[in-house]
């Protein structure tokens, strides 16, 4: 499923823009036609995960979390909304940005909602963020509204810095000591090979393994670097097709390891985003459309659309996400706790709380692991090369 921006008129000629999701863009016009709308245009929004759900282009990451919290203080503050945007425009930033807001200020003084203003933007503002700043205007708190919704880009960034942050430093140890591992044998392991010949001394047979590997990839280096660009290219092209790539999302998320803090990011943000739109007004369905988005998983997000589509033939959110469990447990029984009790929206920040407490815990756990068993492998393998070129010349010189 991918997600389409369309213009339409309805019955009365009014004219209609949003986003809806289909299999291409017939299926997203035939969608529409059957709304009862005539379509003027549909494209396709060509933005994808998490960074489609939480907005792209000019405002983004942390200037997009910049803006909203400074355009909900001076709401706050008493400032009309023109005035505001007009305050925002004296900052200092990008040409690019300010000619942005300059637009939404525009089409504000014209008369128009700033969820109109913002959609009009195309992709620069996510579905999520428009979503919830119509719900804002129509519930008349939309100073509250862009607070949550600072917050909540604020809470989403943190999560995804962390991840991204805990990966760095094992990434570059890694990267650095295969490279370390590759010179030795590419450049160094072979110039010993005429010197253990010319002299003659026998050579055991972890010596000859090394020197037979190090001579393979003096020979063959680039060949064997080749190769593995290849297969990487060939591997991403096949990630492409969705099935493949749900079959592979849903074996991650059962690998012993791994699988549990993959379920624990992938419900924080699900239920923070689900809870969010909800404590807003958005409805149950809208809210897991977009919510669909946020999820980086695709097994999860085929879930989630399974969900909805339960929802809508009347089913519960808990058991429709307990069919497959692909969330922790503990998740899908303060959801259904939530339901039963009519506070969904309030449980769901709940969960999306304790599962982000759970998440940096289990990053921390598995850095401290995993950065000492890095180290102990790579200086095990950088041990069996040395070893391997002192063991003949140990032996020529225990013969002298």
């Amino acid at each position: 499923m991918s997600l389409f921006k369309y213009r339409a008129l309805d019955a009365q000629g009014a004219p209609q823009n949003g986003t809806l999701e289909a299999r291409d863009q017939d299926a997203a016009i035939a969608a529409l036609q059957k709304r009862g709308l005539m379509v003027l245009q549909v494209d396709a929004a060509g933005m994808g995960g998490l960074r489609r759900a939480l907005g792209s282009g000019l405002l983004n990451g942390a200037a997009l979390v910049s803006f909203t919290q400074q355009l909900a203080t001076l709401l706050g503050a008493g400032q009309p909304l023109e005035r505001s945007l007009g305050i925002l425009l004296k900052q200092p930033g990008q040409p690019q940005t300010k000619a942005l807001i300059e637009r939404i200020r525009e089409q504000v003084k014209a008369g128009k909602p700033l969820s109109v203003a913002l959609e009009e933007e195309g992709s620069q503002f996510s579905p999520l963020y428009i979503s919830m700043v119509r719900a804002g205007e129509a519930g008349g708190a939309l100073e509250s509204t862009l607070r949550q919704l600072s917050d909540y880009l604020e809470r989403s960034q943190l999560l995804r810095g962390e991840v991204i942050n805990a990966l760095i430093y094992p990434a570059f140890l890694v990267v650095g000591v295969l490279g370390s591992l590759a010179l030795l044998l590419a450049y160094v392991v072979p110039q010993f090979v005429p010197i253990f010949k010319d002299l003659g001394v026998p050579i055991p047979l972890i010596t000859e393994v090394i020197l037979n590997l190090g001579q393979f990839l003096s020979d063959y280096g680039l060949a064997v670097l080749a190769g593995l660009i290849a297969l990487i290219w060939g591997m991403a092209i096949r990630m492409r097709d969705p099935q493949r790539r749900e079959r592979r999302d849903r074996r991650l998320l059962g690998i012993r390891v791994i699988g549990p803090l993959l379920q624990r990011i992938e419900a924080a943000r699900l239920t923070r985003t689900l809870g969010t739109l909800l404590t807003n007004g958005v409805a149950l369905l809208q809210a897991l459309v977009i919510a669909r988005q946020v999820c980086t998983n695709r097994a999860l997000q085929a879930q989630v659309e399974q969900a909805a589509e339960s929802v809508k033939g009347g089913g519960t959110l808990a058991s429709a996400f307990g069919a497959q469990p692909l969330l922790p447990d503990l998740a899908l029984q303060m959801i259904e706790v939530g339901e039963q009790a009519g506070e969904l929206d309030t449980m769901l920040m709940k969960v999306a709380d304790v599962f982000d407490v759970e998440a940096k815990r289990g990053i921390d756990r598995m850095l401290a692991a995993l950065v000492p068993a890095l180290t102990v492998v790579m200086a095990g393998m950088v041990a069996v090369i040395m070893l391997a070129i002192m063991l003949p010349l140990m032996s020529l010189t225990s013969n002298i």
